[in-house]
């Protein structure tokens, strides 16, 4: 027999099995003696009162064997009869060929950056000396751009398919066993190199082929029937489908999507700017206290408003987390938020961003489709030669920016490649200034403190998800004019994040599968 109960834990008994199990005996009226087993499967913080808690949803077992939740797939060796292209090694990408695999068709994967281990050079040569390789970097390589920048696994997209399907198989390959549980889980980017590694040796020894630094440059076409790829201007390959999973970064596959005259649309997306806190004031404001629990994990938050008809809200938020560059050339200025496993910065970094649409780029539509890109590309440029030299981020106190003042100072910050003051009032697009300088108002009323001269923002954070759609029918989730193309993932305007992506991309599997039986 076994029952679901709530269990209420102060931080300093989160591990402690035994005070779980005596609380469960008192909860269910049992002796301890009766409890064969008490399992945790869901748990979260709860900081809305003086003394934080943990909720913990648990099963209680009562004279039977406890089930383990943690359930690893079993991949076996495909025969390659059919075999599928994929085109990027992102989340999406990765998990559309682990389905492939337990479908029985062969992946074969063409990644324009490096592997993991490979990509750690560029990435230094970017921190230290903004230098921008244009393949390789915090956006392209394999394991896409979560592999370096956080590793944040938390959903809304539960609908779209099995969440725990996703966690199990991060899980299955080296993460570690909390993200099954935790209502927020978050790997780390000192892990999930080797995840990422981990799941590249599962497609190559069940038959699959993994290329680095193969950019796809044109695509084999018969009439409106995708045939292959041509990569880097030359090696063709064939298959009997394409999955496109290239991510929101990959700006070359809509030009040369478009030069083919395969429909694209423009779509909504949002800019701003990193905004960085201390970690301690965070903690002390959503903890309300000095001092935070060691059982604590470092505190987040969640904010959203609207200002003039525009959402304003936090994105990606990284507790003990650092800034860092995503610029993908090196003419522009991108920045994103990144944390390792113990969040253990002294700084907590988010996203902060306002909602733009095609009133904002009307002065860009001559370049059609493009004009929302044309846009978000102009703010990254602006942010570039702000910053003065090469990837420097230009910075302002909020307390500044909201004021319409130069800072004299910048606090101290994680951003290696270094900040400079710069008048982002006026800098940036009138509608997201304006958007910004109102919510961070909003936002002290939510979280009293949050608005204060210890905090700064820098710019630009421009890559919150594409400005291009690529049209896919809803049932098939095939590309609406090309048989055989299945756009996928955060670059195909289809998902935000590691596991809205991962789930993308096994549903992608399973639709070309389902034509290729």
């Amino acid at each position: 027999m076994k029952k679901e109960i709530e269990l209420i834990l102060p931080p300093e008994f989160v591990n402690d099995y035994s005070y779980q199990k005596n609380l469960a005996a008192r909860e269910l009226k049992l002796n301890t003696e009766d409890i064969s087993a008490v399992q945790v499967i869901r748990r979260s913080v709860d900081a809305r009162s003086k003394n934080p808690i943990f909720r913990a949803k648990a099963i209680v077992y009562m004279n039977e064997g406890l089930v383990d939740i943690y359930s690893p797939i079993d991949f076996k060796p495909v025969k390659g009869n059919k075999k599928v292209l994929i085109i990027g090694m992102g989340p999406a990408g990765m998990f559309a060929a682990l389905r492939l695999i337990e479908l029985g068709i062969k992946p074969i994967i063409f990644e324009r950056g490096k592997d993991v281990q490979s990509r750690r050079k560029d990435l230094r040569e970017i921190q230290q000396f903004g230098n921008v390789n244009p393949d390789s970097n915090y956006c392209f390589g394999e394991g896409g751009a979560g592999t370096y920048s956080d590793g944040k696994l938390y959903t809304r997209s539960t609908k779209r398919g099995d969440v725990n399907r996703i966690l199990n198989i991060l899980v299955q390959h080296g993460s570690q066993k909390e993200i099954l549980i935790d209502a927020h889980p978050h790997i780390g980017s000192n892990i999930l190199p080797k995840v990422v590694q981990t799941i590249r040796q599962t497609i190559i020894d069940c038959g699959g082929e993994i290329h680095f630094d193969s950019r796809v440059t044109d695509l084999i076409l018969n009439a409106k029937k995708i045939k292959g790829l041509i990569i880097n201007d030359g090696k063709e390959f064939f298959g009997d489908s394409v999955i496109l999973a290239t991510g929101h970064s990959a700006r070359d596959i809509y030009y040369l999507l478009d030069k083919h005259k395969i429909k694209l649309e423009a779509k909504p997306f949002a800019m701003g700017v990193r905004i960085e806190h201390p970690q301690k004031l965070i903690d002390e404001i959503q903890y309300h206290s000095r001092e935070r629990n060691p059982n604590l994990p470092a505190s987040s938050y969640n904010l959203a408003c609207q200002v003039d008809n525009r959402g304003v809200y936090s994105f990606c938020m990284c507790p003990g987390g650092i800034i860092i560059p995503a610029s993908t050339t090196s003419e522009e200025l991108v920045l994103n938020g990144m944390s390792v496993s113990r969040r253990d910065s002294p700084f907590a970094n988010s996203g902060l961003v306002v909602s733009v649409d095609e009133k904002d780029w009307k002065e860009y539509k001559s370049f059609g489709v493009f004009a929302g890109l044309e846009f978000q590309k102009e703010v990254e440029r602006i942010a570039f030669e702000a910053g003065g030299k090469e990837q420097t981020a230009p910075s302002q106190r909020i307390t500044d920016f909201v004021k319409g003042e130069i800072s004299k100072t910048l606090p101290e910050s994680s951003y290696i490649p270094g900040t400079v003051s710069a008048p982002l009032h006026e800098i940036l697009p009138k509608n997201i200034t304006d958007g910004l300088k109102k919510s961070l108002l909003v936002f002290n009323k939510k979280m009293k403190g949050y608005f204060t001269e210890e905090a700064q923002i820098l710019a630009a954070e421009t890559r919150t998800s594409s400005p291009i759609r690529i049209p896919r029918d809803n049932k098939s989730l095939m590309h609406v004019e090309v048989e055989g193309l299945f756009p996928c993932g955060e670059g195909a305007g289809y998902a935000g994040g590691i596991v809205s992506a991962a789930i993308d991309g096994e549903r992608c599997a399973d639709a070309v599968g389902c034509i290729l039986k």
